[in-house]
């Protein structure tokens, strides 16, 4: 049975705490990504958290070069909090191949998330990711910032990507 188009399901009790997700996400200025095994670069990105009722939030982020507009990185997948906690997990499958569950805290209007699992397709490029932390928090000027660090065979884990986002709906 299909939903009806237009309706409004209120947001599930479990999820409260994270309604300020909520919405399409731009980036206000270009985001830099850099490694030791890249060259540095520049992105614009958009970040979309949405529900249907169930307690969990769907979630899609999509890149793009900042000069070129060409599609790089995606992400998508679901966010899910724990009963009675202020634990946190974002179950994410990436275009690259990579697949992973992070896991952690909710403080306030800040979600601290490391990798408790990460996959890849047989077939994925090296050196392999091992690692992945994230950091999202919504700051006092109303803006998303999201900082990514990751870990690969040869590099420890190390600031990877930095952006900042404005709400657009």
């Amino acid at each position: 049975m299909a939903c009806p188009a237009n309706q409004t399901v209120e947001l599930n009790q479990a999820l409260l705490a994270l309604d300020w997700l909520l919405g399409t996400w731009e980036s206000d200025e270009p985001g830099e990504g850099n490694f030791p095994s890249i060259k540095p670069f520049h992105y614009i990105e958009t970040l979309n958290f949405s529900h249907v009722g169930q307690p969990v939030i769907n979630f899609t982020f999509k890149a793009f070069h900042a000069e070129t507009k060409k599609p790089m990185h995606r992400e998508c997948g679901f966010i899910r909090m724990q009963p009675g906690t202020n634990r946190v997990a974002f179950i994410i499958a990436q275009n690259s191949g990579l697949v992973e569950i992070e896991e952690g805290d909710l403080t306030g209007q800040q979600l601290n998330l490391q990798s408790q699992a990460v996959a890849r397709t047989s077939f994925a490029r090296e050196p392999y990711v091992q690692k992945i932390s994230r950091v999202i928090q919504l700051r006092s000027d109303g803006r998303l910032e999201q900082s990514v660090s990751m870990a690969t065979d040869n590099q420890p884990l190390m600031q990877h990507l930095h952006i900042t986002y404005s709400r657009s709906s």
